[in-house]
Parts: C-alpha cells; structure tokens; sequence
C-alpha cells in the first residue's frame, strides 16, 4: 500500500475547515457578503458555523443522496449581464457568441461568484466548464501569482480534457490579464517545469503529471485558493483518488472547492464530505445524465462478421462519426479496415503518444478524417462541433462509460444519435446496461443489407477505394552528433581539437580523411574538420578522435 492511500483511509471521516478570516481582494466587481472567502454566511445564528449536512433518504440507484444545502443559495440569473463579473469577461462573452447561459451557469454562477462550494451535476455538454471557469476567472482577477505556486486549480481526468478547458478558457482568462499553465502527461514535463516557473495564475492539471512536478519542487499548491474538479466521477474511476485526496490536502484550507460531475457515486460523496462545506448542489438533469436531446438506438446483428460489415456502412455515411471500440488492437485492426474499403478513417487511443492524438482530433475536426475510431480514451474532454452519431460497435460494459461516450454527441442542446451494435450473446447484459443508465432505446434488427440501417444511420456502400491518410508520428528528439560525420569534413562537430581538453589547435585530419578545417583559433579541426567516424577518424582510420590528448583514444563527445 503506498503511502498516498494509507493516508486516504486515515481520511474517511469528513474534517472541519479552519475558522476562516477575511478573504484577500480579488478582482472581478463588488464582492458579496462575506464568509472569509466572499461567500454568504452560513448560518446568522450560528455566525458561520458549519452545521451537519441533512441527506435525503433515499438517493437514485447507484448514486449518493446529494446533501441539502444549509445557507440558502443565491437565486438563479437568465441573463451574464446580471452578474457581477469583469468587464472583460461580459465582452468576451459576447465576442465568442455566448448570448445567453446554460441552466447550469445561470444556477451556480451567483453563487461560486460569491465564493461558496458548488457541486454540480450535468451531462457533457450541459456547458460545466463555462459555470466554473467564469467565476474561477472572475474571482482570480486583478492577482499576481509567484512563480511555481498557481493560484487556482481545475483537476481533470485526462490529456484531452485538459486541452479542451484550457482552450475553452483561454480567451476569457486573456480578457482579464491571466495566465494558463497546462500540465498533462505524455507532454514535455522540462516546459511544463518551465512555464510554471515563469508564473501562471490558473492551472488546468491531470493528477499524475501534477505529482510529479510538486515532487520535483515546480509547483506547490499553498497559494491555491480556488480549485475545481471536473469529472470527478472518471477520476475516481481511473484509481486517481489517493493523488486527488493528497493534492486537495496541499491547496488553502478555506479556499473554494468546485465539484462537477456528470454521475455522482459513493467515490464522490467521499469527496464531498471531506473537502466541500456546505455545498450549493444543482442538477442539471436526472442521474442518468438526461440524454433527453438524443436518440438512442439498439442494432441487434446476427454474428461478429456482420457487425463488422454494418459498422463499415455506417462509417461511409456523408458525416462525421465516432465508432467506439473496447480495445487499441481493435481500433487500430478497424480503421484498417476502413481505409482499405474506402472511409477516411483513424485510431485513437492510449497507445498513441499525446502529439499523436492531438493531430488526429485536428484532422478529425477539419474533415481529413471523417470516422474516428477510439478507445474510452476519448470518451471525456473532446469536444467537436456538429457530431451527430456516436457508435458503440463494442457495447461498453458500464452504463456511465455509455453516457459518456454518448455526450460526444448532441452537445450545448443539440439533436443526436447513440447506436450500439449488439450480438445475440450481449442482449442480456445490454437490456441491464440501458436499465441502469434510465435509457429506453428503440431497438432494432438490422443486417447489413437492410434498407432501416441506412435511414437510421445514414449508412451507404463504400466506395472500394483504399485510402491512404498519413498517420500521425511523433516528432523525432533532436540529437546531437558526438563527433564528425563524413571523411570529406562535412560532419558537425562543436569543437573538433579536444577530446577532453582545451580549445587550442589539434590534428586536422584522420588517417584518411581529407579534414584540415579551420578551428576556431588555430589550425585544429573545428566545425568542419577531419573525419571522426567515417573518413579515417577514431573509429575507422586508427587516429584518436580529438587532438586534445596527443593521439591517446579520447573519450570525450566532440570529435577532431
């Protein structure tokens, strides 16, 4: 047991926050009542005491009873100009075509401006980033971090969804002078390291990758006074708890805690009770994630051989389609397939380095690729416009992991379709799935030559005609020669004359090597000087490499 999760289990039992005194300024407008963080009191008889939680009794399957909020929230505004946010950030707004909020915005914003706890329930797509990022910004604004110790914090499961709050923030946190720093893994951890140092007033992190840069001392949460998680619900299970736990425990004890979630299990209620006071709860939609603004289809095929001829017409339909498998071989083995027959396809999945799947978004977003064949990794934190068809060609084996996949689609309160293809041997286990996810799917017997799968779907014939769609690969590290590359002086070497020694004059060419350049002072080898390697140098031509050690084999990098 790592010491991470000995200290978890120490935890269990829900803590009491430190009296909390007088909130530092922050910029963004007049600041409401406050509880020592701008919030409103929590109780006028009990002068801010945090008083036990009242939970219903009866929660929805699966799911914790969410707990009732004590100090009365806020009422809700229809309307960004009602709130007291920057300037710059009504403007903003504005200029991205942001006209009015999503439910879940106009609910919690009036209170996570005002510095209480929020969590907060809704689907991909519901509009979450905007509700926690514009009162993140605004309550962030008109501060200065130091370097290494970011001011607020958003926790995210994964790479992509990283990228896409980070993108989605970007402008507004421009609009009031902040910076971003973004720490995931499978990206270089030396400018990470970097941009930290130089400063950065908002963190948008991956637990993993975070760990390691406070392990290294680039980063320490002390002067976090904001922190939000977003998808909690995968993080926990993905096993990042213990790091979620120990990385809550750095950041300011009184300082703002913001949970959202699209499901809200045992694994989050432990989070609720340790690190949320007194919560505003909302819920944008049912527990099931309300996929109301989708249609939900059932194909039953007759064998794995069919499937895969169904899936294929599917993917040649006129649009863009996500076709989720359970495993990076079948992925990669699929959209083989797919471009052998003649669909503009790629694979995305975990075993693909970070550059790697971003290239493959970017040519799936601009069209070059029109059916993205992924893995779960990609079934949080993307985000592309105008994606009307999801499918499950593998069905998920957890119905959290199906409305996840399924908010690829129908996003911000557009239509779209969910279709799971399902063989005789997964009825039962599909029945179960769509019971617990409160999905009430039409379902229908489809081979792939039947007339009801194209208006479904849209599916058509492919064209027969293998394409050809440059795979994505991850830029080579630049390498430093060691020593000289041709016999005729053409290899870069940094200083030619030494092997270990000074800079002075060396021999200027190997055994066979017709070397003789100029040195940077004298008439030793420098930049382009004798063979090292190939024209008669040390490793061919019997001459040491560098002329720094009177011909003994010199083992130092650079070369004569």
């Amino acid at each position: 047991m790592t010491s991470s999760e000995r200290s978890e289990r120490q935890d269990r039992t829900p803590r009491s926050r430190p009296a909390r005194g007088r909130g530092r300024g922050q910029g963004g407008g007049t600041q409401a009542p406050t509880n020592g963080r701008g919030g409103a009191p929590r109780s006028r008889a009990q002068g801010g005491s945090k008083p036990p939680a009242r939970r219903r009794a009866t929660p929805p399957q699966g799911e914790f009873a969410l707990p009732e909020t004590v100090t009365p929230a806020l009422p809700g505004v229809d309307a960004f100009a009602d709130l007291d946010m920057p300037a710059g950030l009504l403007k903003t707004l504005t200029a991205q075509g942001v006209t009015e909020p999503f439910p879940i915005q106009g609910a919690t914003l009036p209170n996570s401006l005002a510095g209480r706890d929020i969590l907060g329930r809704g689907r991909t797509g519901s509009g979450k980033t905007l509700a926690f990022g514009l009162a993140l910004l605004a309550r962030t604004a008109g501060r200065r971090s130091e370097p290494k110790a970011p001011l607020a914090m958003v926790l995210v499961p994964t790479r992509e969804l990283a990228q896409q709050v980070t993108d989605a923030l970007t402008p507004y946190a421009t609009a009031v002078n902040l910076r971003m720093a973004t720490v995931v893994g499978g990206m270089s951890i030396t400018k990470q390291s970097a941009t930290l140092r130089r400063g950065a007033e908002v963190l948008v992190a991956t637990p993993g990758r975070l760990k390691d840069l406070i392990e290294r001392g680039d980063c320490r949460l002390d002067e976090v006074s904001i922190t939000v998680l977003d998808e909690a619900d995968q993080m926990a299970d993905m096993g990042f708890m213990p790091q979620v736990v120990a990385l809550l425990k750095q950041v300011e004890a009184d300082g703002q805690r913001m949970l959202f979630s699209a499901t809200l299990d045992k694994n989050i209620d432990r989070l609720v009770k340790m690190f949320l006071t007194d919560p505003v709860v909302h819920s944008v939609d049912p527990s099931a994630g309300a996929v109301t603004t989708m249609e939900h289809h059932v194909l039953h095929v007759l064998d794995e051989t069919d499937k895969k001829a169904v899936a294929t017409k599917i993917a040649a339909r006129d649009g863009r389609v996500i076709m989720f498998v359970d495993t990076k071989r079948a992925a990669d083995r699929f959209a083989k397939r797919l471009l052998a027959s003649g669909v503009r396809a790629a694979a995305l999945h975990g075993g693909r380095s970070q550059p790697q799947r971003n290239r493959t978004l970017d040519q799936f977003k601009n069209g070059q690729v029109t059916a993205l064949v992924a893995t779960n990794v990609a079934a949080r934190g993307i985000h592309v416009d105008d994606l009307d068809l999801v499918v499950n060609v593998d069905p998920p084996t957890d119905h959290k992991d199906y409305l996840h996949r399924g908010g690829r689609t129908a996003r911000a309160g557009e239509s779209g379709s969910v279709v799971t293809l399902v063989l005789p041997e997964e009825k039962r286990d599909m029945t179960r799935l769509m019971q617990d996810a409160g999905i009430a799917p039409r379902t229908t017997r489809v081979t792939s030559s039947d007339a009801e799968l194209g208006r479904i779907t849209g599916a058509r014939e492919p064209s027969g005609v293998a394409i050809v769609i440059e795979v994505p690969q991850p830029t080579p590290p630049k390498q430093r020669t060691r020593s000289g590359g041709s016999g005729s002086g053409g290899g870069t070497v940094r200083s030619g004359s030494r092997g270990r020694g000074r800079r002075g004059a060396g021999t200027g060419a190997g055994a066979g090597g017709a070397g003789g350049g100029t040195a940077r002072s004298g008439g030793g080898t420098a930049r382009s000087g004798g063979a090292a390697r190939s024209g008669g140098g040390a490793r061919s031509g019997g001459e040491p490499r560098g002329g720094g050690r009177s011909g003994a084999p010199a083992r130092g990098r650079r070369a004569a």
